[in-house]
């Protein structure tokens, strides 16, 4: 009888064991997949794994990246940003504008312009995302048609500021931001990691991460439990239009102007990145890290099929067919539990 007990209990410790396995597995499985794609592109293209193209990977991947993370956690909340592409634009457009305007058109602007345009920019972001959270909460327009219409409405609003042509207001140390290198080290690479440390510490260490899976898993309990619902969803809507506010910084600074057509489709590269990286559609499910993995994956096969010599409409294509099994995988993982 002691020996039956034995093997069951050795039995349910070697099942224990292969389920932790498998959910190790499951939750770093595109950390797997990226690194299989590392040793892949190592190995067939010239040049991949020096330093400077790491960077480069890195530098390319910042703005979309910085997006993806604020993206993340909105649609673990449940809700959605179409209109962060224009937003960049936007902002771009507006920094440039304003520095024009209070520095009185000089040539070489001062800092204090440069400095308040980009708080001003920040600042407008945040209105709008709370406009948007306010529409959502006060009378329950989905995000999803809002920030449909706020596409339009940037876009159209970036376009009329800069009359269709870019605005080259800024200073010669601008492209810093953009363009500069701190220890060897592109700048926006530190932008894309303060980002990721901000947001992965507040989804996983703060009360507000809490609330957002709670809300994102079931808002109705979430509200019963005394969440806040319609403040969380808000709080992650200005916070995803604030990073857009600032990818429009660095995108101007890179080009040293502010110009409308910038960022065109980018919202549709901020939600592969995040999709890849496996958060929920439906909510609840996902994390900063993945988002984080999402964007890093998309932007090592981007360059690794530029050195491979593929045509960039091919590269649309692999890019579009990677998203759709990505949003397959996604459902196919969500059924059970919607179910």
């Amino acid at each position: 009888m002691t020996d039956i007990k034995s093997v069951a209990d050795a039995n349910m410790g070697t099942s224990d064991l292969s389920s932790r396995v498998v959910d190790i597995l499951r939750r770093n499985s595109m950390l797997l997949i990226l690194i299989v794609l590392y040793i892949a592109v190592a190995n067939t293209a010239q040049g991949f794994f020096t330093v400077n193209n790491q960077l480069n990977i890195l530098r390319n991947i910042a703005v979309p990246g910085m997006i993806s993370f604020g993206m993340a956690l909105l649609i673990i909340v449940g809700e959605i940003d179409l209109s962060v592409g224009s937003m960049v634009a936007l902002a771009g457009c507006v920094c440039a504008w304003l520095v024009r305007w209070l520095s009185g058109g000089d040539v070489e602007p001062g800092l204090l312009p440069v400095v308040l345009s980009m708080v001003i920019v920040i600042g407008m972001a945040a209105l709008i995302g709370i406009f948007n959270g306010f529409l959502r909460v006060r009378y329950s327009v989905p995000t999803f048609i809002s920030s449909l219409a706020m596409m339009a409405a940037l876009a159209g609003l970036a376009y009329l500021i800069t009359d269709g042509t870019p605005i080259e207001s800024f200073p010669s140390w601008y492209y810093v931001i953009g363009s500069g290198r701190l220890f060897s080290v592109p700048v926006p690479v530190y932008f894309l990691l303060l980002a990721f440390a901000v947001t992965y510490l507040m989804a996983n260490f703060t009360s507000l991460g809490r609330s957002i899976y709670a809300v994102g898993g079931n808002a109705e309990a979430a509200r019963l439990s005394g969440i806040n619902v319609g403040l969380t969803k808000t709080v992650c809507l200005v916070m995803t239009a604030c990073f857009a506010a600032a990818g429009g910084i660095i995108y101007s600074s890179l080009i040293n102007s502010g110009n409308p057509t910038v960022a065109r489709g980018l919202e549709l590269e901020v939600i592969s990145a995040v999709i890849i990286g496996g958060v929920s559609l439906f909510g609840g499910r996902g994390s900063v890290w993945g988002a984080f993995i999402g964007s890093l994956f998309l932007g090592v096969l981007i360059n690794a099929m530029t050195l491979w010599g593929f045509n960039p409409y091919a590269q649309q294509v692999v890019k579009g067919a990677l998203i759709l099994a990505a949003v397959f995988v996604n459902f196919m993982i969500d059924r059970p539990v919607r179910h």
